[in-house]
């Protein structure tokens, strides 16, 4: 079977009715994992080789799967205690090195969360309705032991409600509701995705250009005041509109600032702990030399934010934008304002 892309799914607002199987919404690095006898590749979302990365995923798929098959899951690292899933130790195994990938891959081994059949043997799965595949892929799994594990499913609404507000609290991202009679239609948006939404006031403490001039902004850079009083780096509001990014710019460039008392200035210094230079934390996964340099801020403006969920101190992807909200003081927003999730163990999903 040829390299295929994953199936995709659409945002929509609540867990919706209807003839349909409801998955938790794993955090992790979406794979399809194609097993040929002693040969095994990885593939990611982007069809992206990532077999050297993840050596105990392979050999787990030795041990786990079907002689010849393709399936569609998630890799995913717990945390050391077991308790949530740590979307941070999965960045660090994208990594050049060889010998850092094996020693990672027994200081934070990884999961393999399967939830589709995509073939097995020589047959071809993917234009099975979905409800046929997963009765498949339960059978060709019903002996895999960690870290192989088949993903949760229910056609209880009221289930998949209880899942989307207790599993956030092990790290996972929402829940998937996918059609029961759906063919696996590769690079289409046909399953629905509900992820959790939220608002923050943040301070605007920097921006990056856009790709189309130098009037226009790309993403603002946003922070939160801890209990010390220092402005940690949370993430970065993008995805405007052209008129809003030129609209943006002129608005800030009073603020414009040098990084002398900045308080992301912290170059050459030895910086507090646990706090990450901006250039720094915003890292991709796959393009690490990308430049994320940005300019400073007056750190005199709060901006309101949507954002679906934390990864440790910084939102786990781009904030979408709400307004300006000048009646904020910034020293006033810190991270007492963020909802907590109501904590639940991941061992109880992912078993031991």
């Amino acid at each position: 079977m040829p390299p295929v892309a994953p199936m995709l799914a659409k945002s929509v607002k609540e867990i919706p009715d209807g003839p349909l199987s409801y998955e938790p919404k794993w955090d992790g690095f979406r794979s399809i994992i194609f097993r040929d006898g002693a040969q095994v590749e990885i593939g990611s979302r982007n069809e992206r080789p990532m077999t050297r990365y993840f050596p105990e995923v392979v050999a787990a798929v030795l041990a786990n799967f079907p002689d010849r098959c393709v399936i569609d899951g998630e890799i995913v690292i717990p945390d050391a205690d077991g308790r949530r899933l740590d979307f941070e130790a999965l960045l660090q195994r994208i990594h050049p090195a060889d010998s850092r990938v094996r020693l990672l891959a027994s200081q934070t081994p990884a999961a393999f969360v399967a939830f589709d059949l995509l073939a097995l043997g020589d047959n071809d799965c993917t234009n099975l309705p979905f409800e046929r595949r997963r009765a498949m892929l339960c059978e060709a799994l019903n002996s895999a032991a960690p870290p192989v594990y088949l993903t949760p499913a229910t056609r209880d609404k009221a289930v998949a409600t209880g899942w989307f507000s207790q599993f956030e609290g092990a790290g996972l991202d929402g829940v998937v509701a996918k059609p029961l009679n759906g063919a696996y239609e590769p690079d289409k948006r046909v399953m629905f995705k509900i992820k959790h939404e939220r608002t923050a006031d943040c301070v605007v403490a920097g921006y990056r250009l856009h790709k189309s001039g130098p009037d226009a902004i790309g993403s603002l850079l946003l922070g939160l005041y801890d209990d010390a009083g220092r402005l940690a780096s949370v993430g970065v509001v993008g995805a405007f509109p052209m008129a809003k990014r030129r609209e943006l710019f002129a608005e800030v460039q009073p603020l414009v600032t040098s990084f002398d008392g900045h308080p992301w200035n912290w170059a050459g210094e030895l910086r507090p702990e646990g706090v990450r230079h901006p250039r720094e934390a915003e890292g991709s996964r796959w393009n690490a030399g990308k430049d994320l340099s940005f300019v400073p801020l007056r750190p005199e403006r709060v901006a309101e934010v949507r954002y679906e969920h934390m990864e440790g101190t910084r939102f786990r992807h781009t904030a979408q934008w709400v307004r300006w909200r000048d009646d904020r003081d910034p020293r006033s927003c810190g991270f007492g304002q963020l909802e907590e999730p109501v904590r639940f163990d991941l061992a109880e999903i992912l078993p031991r």
